[in-house]
């Protein structure tokens, strides 16, 4: 069943399964905007300050405040932790390094990884996408057995490796430049705006198509 409570099973279509199970991965717009909000806050203040402390003083309480919010309210922190777990990192890459360039390198790494991951995954014809709504369906590899949503998980899944190879090819050439200003300000405009655009495009995708699911074979 999906968050949303209605059963998987119960979907007409395609795009109807994945849109759903997207939104419960994704934790729908609250979730996407408290994973951006402190990274945004803390790059921000790096931009502004030139100084990691207050940066990341700045980002952590920010997320502190958030956690404490979804603590109240008895409700999932794991988008909130995610984004503090990649201030966290990013304050100890530039601290180890001395260079306040570095704390924009786990960003970097993370993305060409990611990237390069959902690239294999549709290459080889299991796209991330499906995984998603496998999980959530209780069947991690049924999904293959319907071609038609192999075909659409592979469209969404290179929709989110777009974002990643931008972030890579934009923003890396700046980080061996030491242009840290640049560097942020790009970090900010493909960070949280970005996101927004890949899952509009997801979104119109499967508002737009309209794929039969296909019956599980019946036994003999």
């Amino acid at each position: 069943m999906t968050e949303s409570g209605t059963p998987a099973s119960a979907a007409e279509t395609v795009e109807q399964v994945v849109r759903a199970q997207l939104a419960v991965a994704l934790g729908g717009f609250r979730g996407s905007l408290e994973t951006a909000l402190p990274t945004v806050a803390f790059t921000i203040a790096y931009i502004v300050s030139q100084s990691l402390r207050p940066s990341l003083v700045i980002g952590i309480a920010l997320a502190a405040v958030l956690v404490l919010i979804r603590a109240v309210q008895r409700s999932p922190m794991r988008y909130v932790l995610n984004s503090l777990f990649g201030i966290l990192i990013a304050g100890v890459f530039a601290a180890r390094s001395g260079h306040a360039k570095d704390a924009f390198l786990p960003g970097i790494i993370t993305n060409a990884a990611y990237g390069a991951a959902m690239i294999l995954s549709i290459v080889t014809r299991w796209p991330v996408v499906g995984f998603v709504v496998g999980t959530a369906t209780g069947d991690p590899t049924g999904w293959r057995e319907d071609p038609a949503m192999v075909k659409l998980c592979s469209k969404l899944t290179w929709l989110l490796v777009l974002p990643c190879v931008l972030r890579v090819v934009i923003e890396y050439p700046m980080y061996q430049a030491d242009a840290i200003g640049a560097l942020g300000t790009a970090k900010v405009i493909l960070g949280w705006p970005l996101q927004v655009a890949s899952l509009a495009a997801m979104g119109a995708v499967l508002t737009r198509s309209r794929t039969p699911v296909q019956p599980p074979p019946q036994a003999n």
